[in-house]
């Protein structure tokens, strides 16, 4: 399935396809490559021909329910999609299937959108690996977490569009990795009822795509309907004024990422945009307030896990729970106190530079493999849990819309990501930059061999 939300709907509104033979397609590449790939933990084929008849039923009827009708999508398994189990990637979770869907797969559904199965999370969506999903670009190389089994089913061609969470990064972390493209939407913009939570206050949930008008079709969805998200996004970005980051904990990066950085604020300037250096101080504390937060807001929530069946978790989370337990509460209310602090800071600085909007790298470096998962940037040795948030959490902590879009590959061929941000409930004007960045640049980061094969 090698084509955007709009090829297909084209395709399906014009009778060259349908949706039945989308599905099918689904299943048999997912039969050709998930072996190697891991994207989808569950997938009910009956459950999905039959959305898909329905689907095609309902357009030979002369009902059109907008840009999704008809078309598969993959949903994070820490989603309740009813009949399917939700096992957040731990033993921890039953078999036994969600009785009602998550209010985001009842406005998906209502949107007309089939759900092709239920793809990997890292555990209890916490971490960046996504075992055992892998990398489409290298099998060899991690996709990304948490959504990454998203991602990979995304950037594999098995799906145009797939359901995440982000919490610290984990929708555009293995966007970056896999050279598709990641939204975070405002906070609070996109229902959590009925997705397993890690930490209350940070948690997003978002769509990864093919294209960014593909994201934005699945937020229009996401958010219950109508085009409010798609409609204007190729207005273009000539005139505006965008701060770029490149301080820590932006920096450092790997040279290639650098170099595809830079290049990519030029694309931005050649487009009409006023690019100008941007340093916040304040953002030098976000790995402090991110994992002042997460530790006890989890811990809350997997308390009685922790107690009762601590062998079931995994021990990197398990250390986590087992600090949120013990943290002071003092430390994590001066770690909300920094959130604040870094939040207002951004927009502060953002409108003492009248600025619309805010670029830097998606991440500092290409995708490690599965057996290093520490990285190397000069004399400076970081594992992967901490160089794979640090760029993205700021936009956790302050709740604004952040995208990753690709910008280039590596000298091994690895995709590279744009992060591309806006004020709290501008998610239209942060879709419009990435699509005009998108359709200069399209093409600079070619799918992985294994989308055709």
């Amino acid at each position: 399935m090698n084509r955007s939300i709009a090829a297909l709907g084209a395709a399906l509104r014009s009778g060259e396809t349908t949706s039945r033979a989308l599905v099918e397609a689904f299943l048999q590449r997912r039969l050709a490559v998930d072996g190697r790939l891991g994207s989808f933990v569950s997938v009910d084929p009956d459950s999905a021909l039959a959305e898909a008849d329905r689907a095609d039923l309902q357009r030979a009827a002369g009902t059109d329910l907008g840009p999704l009708h008809g078309i598969p999508i993959g949903v994070k398994d820490i989603v309740d999609v009813a009949g399917y189990p939700t096992r957040c990637g731990s033993p921890l979770y039953s078999d036994a299937p969600a009785a009602t869907d998550a209010e985001v797969v009842t406005n998906l559904r209502r949107a007309g959108a089939v759900v092709a199965g239920k793809t990997t999370t890292h555990e209890l969506a916490c971490g960046v690996v996504s075992a055992p999903a892998s990398n489409p670009y290298d099998t060899d190389r991690v996709p990304g977490g948490s959504s990454g089994g998203s991602a990979a089913a995304v950037s594999a061609g098995l799906v145009p569009v797939a359901l995440g969470s982000d919490t610290g990064g984990s929708i555009r972390i293995p966007a970056a990795l896999c050279g598709i493209v990641g939204l975070k939407p405002t906070y609070g913009l996109v229902s959590v009822r009925g997705v397993e939570p890690l930490s209350t206050s940070l948690d997003h949930l978002g769509p990864l795509g093919s294209t960014v008008l593909d994201c934005a079709h699945a937020l229009d969805a996401l958010t219950g309907g109508g085009a409010r998200y798609a409609s204007g996004i190729d207005g273009g970005i000539a005139g505006m004024r965008l701060g770029v980051l490149t301080d820590p904990p932006f920096a450092p990066m790997q040279p290639d990422v650098e170099r595809s950085f830079h290049a990519a604020v030029s694309v931005l300037e050649e487009l009409g945009a006023t690019c100008v250096p941007l340093h916040i101080r304040e953002l030098d504390h976000t790995l402090a307030a991110e994992f002042g937060i997460i530790p006890l807001e989890a811990f809350r929530h997997h308390a009685l896990s922790l107690r009762e069946r601590p062998e079931l978790i995994d021990p990197s989370i398990r250390t986590l729970l087992v600090a949120g337990a013990v943290i002071p509460e003092s430390i994590f209310r001066r770690a909300c106190k920094a959130r604040s602090v870094i939040a207002r800071a951004i927009i502060s600085a953002m409108d003492g530079a009248q600025l619309d909007g805010l670029v830097s790298p998606a991440l500092p470096a290409t995708a490690s493999t599965k057996a290093d998962q520490d990285l190397v940037y000069g004399d400076v040795t970081e594992h992967i849990s901490v160089s794979f948030v640090r760029t993205t959490a700021p936009f956790n902590l302050s709740g604004q819309p952040a995208i990753s879009v690709p910008c280039g590959t590596d000298r091994d061929g690895l995709p590279i990501g744009l992060q591309l941000s806006t004020r709290a409930g501008e998610d239209a004007l942060v879709l419009r930059i990435a699509a005009a960045f998108e359709a200069a640049t399209r093409g600079s980061v070619p799918p992985p061999a294994l989308y055709t094969r």
